[in-house]
């Protein structure tokens, strides 16, 4: 695959960010966890892909999400918003908003509905795009500028709806090695030549002890390499401790663990972008990346549960989406016959379809103190998947 060439001033971002991940490797003596490196090439303050200023999201960026396919997407969205908030408090928490279209989708609907939150909270580490979130939210909501703040760091306190659309697959992984001869973990080292590569290590610790909780298919000969995201489970617990009353919505690319740790699935998820292309090379220009995992929604429900929260309801995106009345929000959009209505069906279409989007995300509901129902889970519920 031929990948176009980044400009010269984000190559010399990339080098920077090189050598903060040389002095890491050699504090660590030699040797640091995949979880460490991706944690750097996404988050270190300046230079990572989350907290530096490449363009990440739309046709202009290295990927498209739902929001930016079409402001469908939040206006169903918002019908679980509602009865979240209704059933709790009048308050919203978005986590990584990206450019801030979700956002104002939301918002924009559920001030339709005559359900505004009294505060909309914005949990974002990447100063870029908190600018291009105010600018969206300017332009496109400016009337509800006084409920929109941004946060540094979780609430000691919450009660509401939380809302994460592709964050879970963006927490730094570990990644394990089952061979044979045992239990790996793949980690980061240096070539003579100061070239980053790929180097094995006994796994140990909480990595080890987790990894045998999932039974791990043992291979005869070779190896099976797959993910764990303990990032992502220590979070979730956070959450947990923190919610007072409500619901946290959890939209990702993922699978129930029966189907993520298939035999077949031997060399993992792990998945890199780059101007709308997937590669599998996580050591190319280090920050100007986009690195993703497929999530193992089994691990992250049993986190909440293990934490405390009840698990709500699980299901794909279609079936979400259509509970949640996507079909309604598209007869409204405009008349059937009109340029505008078709586009907005095909951008239905692509959210809801096996083949695109509908089977491959997932929505998890978790949450404390909701008694009725969730109304995205009605039909198409996959809670017994895992």
């Amino acid at each position: 695959m031929s990948l176009p060439q980044p400009s010269d001033d984000a190559l010399a971002q990339s080098e920077r960010l090189v050598q903060t991940i040389h002095s890491a490797i050699a504090e660590a003596g030699g040797w640091i966890p995949f979880s460490r490196y991706m944690a750097l090439a996404l988050y270190e303050p300046g230079l990572g892909y989350y907290s530096g200023g490449a363009r990440k999201f739309g046709p202009g960026g290295d990927f498209i999400t739902s929001p930016e396919l079409t402001p469908l997407f939040g206006q169903a969205l918002a019908s679980q918003v509602e009865q979240v908030m209704r059933a709790s408090a009048p308050a919203l928490i978005e986590v990584g908003a990206g450019t801030g279209l979700l956002a104002a989708d939301l918002l924009l609907e559920l001030e339709r509905r005559g359900s505004l939150p009294e505060t909309y909270s914005i949990l974002e580490v990447s100063g870029e795009l908190r600018e291009r979130q105010f600018d969206t939210l300017a332009a496109k909501a400016p009337h509800l500028a006084s409920r929109i703040r941004w946060l540094d760091t979780l609430p000691e306190h919450f009660s509401g709806a939380l809302v994460a659309n592709e964050v879970l697959d963006v927490m730094p992984v570990h990644i394990v090695a089952q061979r044979p001869e045992g239990l790996f973990e793949r980690g980061v080292a240096l070539d003579d030549s100061g070239t980053l590569r790929w180097a094995d290590s006994p796994a140990t610790g909480a990595v080890a002890e987790y990894a045998k909780t999932l039974e791990l298919p043992e291979p005869q000969s070779g190896e099976y390499v797959t993910e764990i995201n303990l990032a992502g489970r220590a979070w979730i617990a956070e959450w947990a401790r923190r919610l007072d009353k409500g619901a946290l919505l959890l939209i990702d690319y993922g699978y129930p663990r029966a189907e993520y740790y298939l035999p077949s699935r031997s060399n993992g998820t792990l998945l890199c972008y780059y101007r709308h292309n997937a590669h599998a090379d996580p050591f190319l220009w280090p920050g100007l990346n986009d690195i993703t995992a497929f999530v193992d929604f089994t691990a992250v429900a049993e986190a909440a549960f293990e934490a405390g929260l009840d698990v709500y309801g699980y299901a794909n995106q279609a079936a979400f989406l259509f509970n949640c009345g996507v079909l309604e929000c598209l007869a409204r959009r405009a008349p059937e016959e009109s340029a505008d209505y078709i586009r907005a069906a095909r951008a239905v279409q692509r959210l809801t379809t096996p083949q695109e989007m509908g089977e491959l995300f997932k929505v998890l509901a978790v949450g404390k103190g909701i008694d009725e129902p969730l109304v995205g889970f009605r039909r198409g519920d996959r809670l017994h998947a895992l």
